[in-house]
């Protein structure tokens, strides 16, 4: 197993490795390492760890209710990590091209429980960090996993995904209702930075990287949008009305580079 330069990661690491690889044993193909601490700007403070976990075939049920309670177990247990690992169960058919949005995988997420739902619809950014930065825990070496990144499909889950919080944006009052509160907006702002470098680069960087590289590219007033949400990234508040349109119109600007990009490519 590929080590980490901190011992309390390597640590949750082992003991994940040894329990999924009793629970899955041929099945599982590999257990990778991406997110912030494979692209190197990981903070033991705030970021997550982040798994991949490849298998040959789709997880049975009584296999799934074993994941399920190492998970639970894990996350009730008295470790800093406790509800900070978040991972995903795909096969190995699911890192080569678009996988279908009919099909399902066991994933669990930040606070959450396990569930099973289709790849979120930025996968295309996790394939890239996983071939070209991802740490392996067991398994080969990524690269013969995933294929070359097409820039075109980053382009699309750009456009996706932008056109979503759109529609959100403008016939959804819920989403309007989280995206108000501080967290949400500065999740937003920090996604949109990476959605742009990903478009400019045709590569992935973490939130430390490409929210300066965007900063410094964008119009002064979603400069200043980035620095006030960065600055009170703590705060239990929700964001001003003049935040919320400047946010609402970074969403629209990132949608339409994606479709510039689309027409140039």
């Amino acid at each position: 197993m590929r080590t980490t330069p901190y011992p309390d990661v390597n640590t949750v690491l082992a003991h994940f490795h040894a329990r999924i690889s009793e629970i899955l044993n041929d099945q599982m193909v590999g257990m990778y390492v991406v997110g912030s601490l494979a692209l190197g700007d990981f903070d033991p403070q705030h970021s997550d760890i982040d798994l991949i976990v490849v298998t040959d075939t789709p997880i049975e049920s009584d296999v799934l209710d074993r994941i399920r309670v190492l998970h639970n177990d894990f996350a009730a247990s008295a470790s800093a990590w406790a509800r900070r690992v978040e991972v995903v169960y795909p096969t190995a058919k699911a890192l080569i091209g678009n996988p279908s949005r009919d099909e399902s995988y066991p994933q669990i997420e930040r606070d959450t429980a396990l569930f099973t739902a289709p790849l979120e619809d930025g996968w295309v950014f996790q394939c890239y960090t996983l071939r070209e930065h991802g740490l392996v825990v067991a398994g080969p070496e990524p690269h013969t996993l995933v294929g070359p990144i097409d820039r075109g499909d980053m382009q699309e889950a750009v456009a996706v995904i932008a056109a979503k919080w759109l529609e959100q944006a403008q016939h959804d009052p819920s989403w309007l209702e989280w995206v108000r509160l501080r967290h949400a907006q500065v999740f937003v702002v920090q996604t949109l930075c990476r959605m742009l470098y990903s478009l400019e680069t045709g590569a992935v960087a973490s939130k430390p990287k490409a929210v300066p590289w965007a900063r410094g590219r964008l119009d002064d007033k979603w400069a200043r949008l980035i620095e006030v949400a960065l600055a009170h990234r703590e705060a239990i508040e929700e964001i001003s009305a003049d935040e919320l349109r400047d946010t609402i119109s970074l969403i629209q600007h990132v949608f339409e580079s994606s479709q510039s990009s689309t027409s140039n490519g």
